[in-house]
C-alpha cells in the first residue's frame, strides 16, 4: 500500500493528546476536537511516496502538521475527518506538512524546517518570561549550515513565523530557513526557557 505523492502514516498512540499524568493520576485538559493544541502531532510512517526519493523510511517517527488528525465539525454539527483520512488508523501526508524525523532516537528536521529553543528574559523591567524572536538552534538544516548557522547557536527569527511544539519534553518553535533573520554572539547569560509543566 503505496500513494504517489504523500506518505501514508498512522498517529503515535490516539488522534488527540487530551490528557496528562499528574502524579499518577490522569488529567484531562481538553475535551474540545476542533482545539488544535491537543491534537497529536506525532506519527509513524507506514509507507513513503513513489514519485520521489526521501530521507524518510518507513517505521520512522515524524512530526506532522496537526490539521492531518484533527476532526472539525461541518456546517450541520456533523463530525468529520480531515481530508487526510485514508481509512481505519492510516492517514495520507503531504511532504510540506512534515517538519521533523527521528531516526535511531536522533531527530533531524526535514527540508526547510528547523526548530528553536526560547530562551528566558533576564530583563526586570519585562514581564515575558522568555526573549520575543530570539532563541537557540536546536534543529537545523542544510541551507542553515551553509549559513554558518548550526544548533547550538544564537540566532533571531521573524515574527509570526514560528509554531509551538513539544519534543521531547521541551518546548521548541518551528519555523522555515528563511525565517531565520540574524546569528548572534552569545553574552554568556542566555539561559533556555522551558514552560512545559508536565
Amino acid at each position: 500500500m503505496t500513494a504517489v505523492f504523500d506518505f501514508i502514516i498512522k498517529p503515535v498512540g490516539s488522534r488527540y493528546n487530551n490528557s496528562i499524568d499528574v502524579n499518577g493520576k490522569q488529567l484531562i485538559i481538553n475535551t474540545k476536537i476542533e482545539s488544535f493544541k491537543s491534537v497529536n502531532k506525532l506519527a509513524e510512517v507506514v509507507s513513503v511516496p513513489l514519485a520521489f526519493e526521501t530521507d524518510i523510511k518507513p517505521g520512522d517517527i515524524i512530526v506532522i502538521h496537526h490539521n492531518v488528525f484533527r476532526r472539525f465539525y461541518d456546517i450541520k454539527g456533523r463530525q468529520k475527518n480531515s481530508r487526510s483520512y485514508f481509512k481505519e488508523d492510516l492517514y495520507f501526508c503531504a511532504p510540506d506538512q512534515i517538519y521533523l524525523y527521528n531516526r535511531d532516537g536522533e531527530w533531524k528536521s526535514y527540508g526547510d524546517r528547523c526548530f528553536v529553543k526560547p530562551i528566558k528574559n533576564i530583563d526586570q523591567f519585562k514581564l515575558d518570561k522568555e526573549r520575543k524572536h530570539i532563541g537557540i538552534l536546536k534543529y537545523g538544516n542544510e541551507s542553515l549550515n551553509k549559513l554558518g548557522i548550526n544548533p547550538g547557536d544564537l540566532v533571531g527569527y521573524k515574527p509570526y513565523g514560528e509554531f509551538e511544539f513539544i519534543i521531547d519534553d521541551q518546548r521548541l518553535y518551528c519555523m522555515k530557513s528563511n525565517d531565520i533573520v540574524i546569528k548572534y554572539g552569545y553574552k554568556g547569560d542566555e539561559e533556555e526557557y522551558n514552560s512545559r509543566w508536565s
